[in-house]
C-alpha cells in the first residue's frame, strides 16, 4: 500500500485515458457533471464498493474525484485502508471544469449545489433563525448553540449527520434514467 497521490488537472489529462475515474460525489451531484466516463460511487458508500473498487484497480488505476478535491482525498484515504491504492484530483470537478476539460452532463440534468454548500446554507440559517428568535424568547438560542456543537463534532470526528440527511432530499437524488449502484458493481468488477 502507498500514500494516495494527487494530480493536477494537466497532469490528469496527460494520463487520463489509464484511469478508472470514480467520482464520490452524491447521485445529485454527479448527475450535474463529472469527467468523461466517471463511476458514481458516492463516498457514504465507498466501503461497500471495495470489492469491486479492487477489481477495476487490479486492472487500471482508480482516480476518484470530488467536487474540490476534499472528498476525493478522503476517499483515497479509505480505499488506502483497503490495499486499494488510488489517486486523487486536485481541485476536483471544479478545477476540471476551470481548466477548460469536458464535463459530461445528462441530458435533462438539473444543476444542484455541492452538498457541502447545502450544509453551509442549512448551518449558517438555522444558527441565524435560532440567534434571532433569541431576541424574542432566550431559550431560542439553543438552537444557534446545538448547531455550533453539531459543526465542532463534525470537525472532529470528519462525519456530517447534515450532509448525510440532505443527501437524501429529492434533488439530491440521481435521475430516473441514471445507472444504478448495483449496475456500476457490476461494471467495476467485471
Amino acid at each position: 500500500m502507498t500514500t494516495p497521490t494527487a494530480l493536477t488537472p494537466a497532469q490528469t489529462t496527460a494520463r487520463f485515458g489509464e484511469f478508472t475515474v470514480i467520482d464520490v460525489r452524491t447521485p445529485g451531484e454527479y448527475a450535474t457533471g463529472h469527467l468523461p466516463g466517471a463511476h458514481n460511487i458516492p463516498l457514504d458508500r465507498l466501503e461497500e464498493a471495495a470489492d469491486a473498487l479492487k477489481k477495476a484497480a487490479q486492472r487500471t488505476p482508480l482516480l476518484i474525484v470530488c467536487a474540490s478535491g476534499a472528498r476525493s482525498a478522503r476517499g483515497c484515504a479509505q480505499l488506502a485502508a483497503h490495499g486499494i491504492d488510488a489517486t486523487t484530483l486536485e481541485g476536483g470537478t471544479a478545477a476540471w471544469a476551470g481548466a477548460g476539460h469536458e464535463v459530461e452532463r445528462p441530458a435533462g440534468a438539473r444543476s444542484t449545489w455541492p452538498l457541502d454548500r447545502q450544509v453551509r446554507l442549512a448551518a449558517g440559517t438555522l444558527v441565524l433563525v435560532g440567534f434571532l428568535a433569541g431576541l424574542a424568547w432566550t431559550p431560542a438560542h439553543w438552537l444557534s448553540g446545538a448547531i455550533g456543537a453539531g459543526l465542532v463534532f463534525s470537525g472532529v470526528t470528519n462525519t456530517c449527520g447534515m450532509a448525510a440527511a440532505l443527501a437524501k432530499l429529492p434533488h439530491n437524488q440521481p435521475p430516473k434514467n441514471a445507472v444504478s449502484f448495483q449496475e456500476t458493481l457490476l461494471r467495476l468488477a467485471a
